[in-house]
């Protein structure tokens, strides 16, 4: 993952990890990342990170989540 510098007012350094959480959020329903990607970049696990989707409004199950989905339902029917 590359790090990435922003300058933001100085009242969100306080909300660091909120400030990306929504950031992540955004990228993810514009389709510049996916669940995976967006979760990692706020070290977060894909169904944690979901929750914050439902957060800002973001519909969570795209392509990549609704295969990751299945493989949850296949390895857990046997």
């Amino acid at each position: 993952m590359t790090t990435m510098t922003i300058q933001v007012p100085d009242a969100l350094e306080r909300e660091h990890d909120e400030t990306t959480r929504l950031i992540a959020a955004k990228l993810y329903e514009a389709g510049k990342l996916t669940l995976r990607q967006a979760a990692e970049m706020c070290q977060m696990k894909k169904w944690d990170f979901a929750e914050i989707l439902i957060k800002y409004d973001v519909h969570y199950l795209d392509e990549s989540a609704a295969e990751d989905l299945e493989t949850f339902r296949h390895a857990h029917t046997g």
